[in-house]
């Protein structure tokens, strides 16, 4: 594996997500403005607001600008305000007013006045802090401090553009009268939401038209490396002979006999002796491979969508990017072997895509041909009987939209979960006793081979479909001796020997 190829698939990564992150947000602001009316204002519902004085008041508005813009640019163009207000009470005028907060406390200086202080908005409730006095106010309409004002019968509005300052906005009666009852809808402009989308979307676009073919590049670099790897299901089942007592490398053991039930095999053997009380913190000592798995699984969809058209359109999976996949969902299993997902050892996971020796495995066969429009349907429509299934046994298994892909990882998941029940009752058993109930352990593991085999199907990397079987114990057992046939699928072929 050259290090070459591991600088462009991390450069990848990090610029396809960034790319990602950038699209997502211009299609959330493109969105927001999509909201806006025809005068570019996203405006709130209605609200009622009710005072025993003159004049309701906001709290100050301070506002700072800088003055160093570039030529030609004014901070109103791109954000302004709006209010509308009509009298709650038939037939009486209303007003409404913005000016600097010297110039309304001056107004209303003496006057019993409402300024509000908090809003609550799921249900609306608003706060007013009373302000006393025994004098009653001028007229508002006839004052010549107001930034912007109306005033007059049925629904009232004033735009303003945002000046530096301290201001304040008041509502009251046009005759100065009080009770003060308005109903009243506010909104803003955000002029730059235009601009803003389009230049998240050109930079997102940009860093990915770079980074998904960088991704790519170094996914298939890695995958050819991996390729060249013995492979469990060529001949050698490396899990067997760890059981036994043997941790070398498994390149020279003899081949295994049988047809396997599925082309995709997942092992994990048992380790004698296991602590106690490490996997009380095993799911903390895995955060180095859980940080380097979200990038990897990331990388894992890209080129499930790039080997899909590939598939489309040759009917052949790209090895290079078939082996890098194998080697992520491998990676994933022997942290989840050793983490959560089976606390079948107390040996920390190699950081290493490849296969090494260590008691758990995971393998796909290579598929020579698989069928071309069979990508478009079977990673959602033929797998859903599979999907539910995964679904009750781990009730966390992420099921990619986009990619169709199963991750296999179900650890934060909400809600019980039968993987996590049986896992939890292991750990505990192992606590109290120093023991692993094997048969425990082996229905453990069928239920992990269950979702991989859904994983490998649902990622496009086989068309044979899963049997609907659930093969406990550490290897993978074969047709042969297997206590029953595995269960076709209405387009399976025969599983590779």
């Amino acid at each position: 594996m050259k290090p070459g190829h591991v600088v462009l698939l991390v450069l990848g990564i990090l610029l396809s997500l960034a790319g990602l992150a950038l699209v997502s947000t211009a299609a959330f602001t493109g969105l927001v403005q999509a909201a806006q009316d025809d005068d570019g204002y996203l405006t709130s519902q209605p609200v009622r607001l009710d005072a025993d004085s003159y004049a309701l008041t906001s709290q100050p508005l301070d506002v700072v600008i800088d003055e160093e813009l570039p030529p030609g640019v004014h901070l109103g163009d791109a954000f302004g305000f709006r209010l509308e207000a009509r009298a709650a009470q038939p037939g009486q005028d209303v007003f409404i007013g913005i000016a600097s907060v010297d110039a309304v406390d001056n107004y209303l200086a003496g006057v019993p006045h409402s300024q509000l202080a908090d809003v609550e908005f799921r249900p609306f409730d608003a706060d007013y802090r009373e302000l006393p006095g025994t004098s009653a106010p001028q007229p508002p309409a006839e004052q010549d401090f107001w930034a912007v004002s109306a005033s007059g019968p049925g629904e009232q509005r004033i735009s303003w553009d945002l000046q530096s300052g301290s201001w304040s906005v008041v509502v009251m009666n046009a005759d100065a009268s009080q009770p003060v009852s308005v109903d009243v809808q506010a909104g803003v402009r955000p002029g730059f939401l235009g601009p803003l989308t389009m230049g998240l979307l050109i930079t997102g676009l940009v860093l990915l038209i770079i980074g998904l073919p960088l991704l790519i590049l170094g996914a298939a670099g890695i995958g050819r490396a991996l390729a060249s790897r013995p492979s469990a299901l060529s001949g050698d089942n490396p899990v067997d002979r760890r059981a036994a007592g043997d941790h070398t490398p498994s390149h020279s053991a003899s081949p295994a006999t049988g047809r396997p039930v599925y082309p995709a095999a997942l092992f994990g053997a048992l380790d004698p002796g296991l602590s106690r009380w490490l996997w009380l913190v095993k799911w903390l000592l895995a955060i180095p491979h859980y940080f380097l798995l979200f990038f990897l699984w990331f990388a894992f969809v890209v080129t499930t969508i790039a080997a899909g058209f590939a598939i489309l359109f040759t009917g052949r999976y790209p090895r290079p990017l078939f082996h890098f996949n194998v080697g992520v969902a491998r990676w994933n299993w022997r942290v989840a072997f050793y983490a959560y997902s089976a606390l079948g050892t107390d040996r920390y996971p190699p950081f290493t895509l490849a296969p090494a020796s260590y008691p758990a495995d995971f393998d796909v066969a290579y598929p020579e041909h698989l069928t071309n429009g069979l990508v478009l349907v079977k990673w959602w429509l033929l797998a859903i009987p599979h999907l539910l299934i995964v679904s009750a046994f781990s009730n966390a298994a992420i099921w990619w939209g986009a990619g169709g892909n199963w991750d296999g990882n179900y650890a934060g998941a909400a809600g019980p979960s039968l993987l996590g029940l049986l896992v939890l009752i292991a750990g505990i058993i192992l606590l109290f006793t120093g023991r692993y109930r094997r048969s425990l352990f082996d229905l453990i593991i069928g239920i992990n081979r269950w979702i991989y085999r859904v994983l490998t199907y649902t990622a496009l990397m086989r068309d044979e479909y899963p049997p609907f079987r659930l093969d406990q114990g550490p290897s993978e057992p074969s047709l042969e001796t297997g206590d029953a046939a595995a269960q076709p699928g209405p387009h399976q072929r025969e599983p590779l020997g």
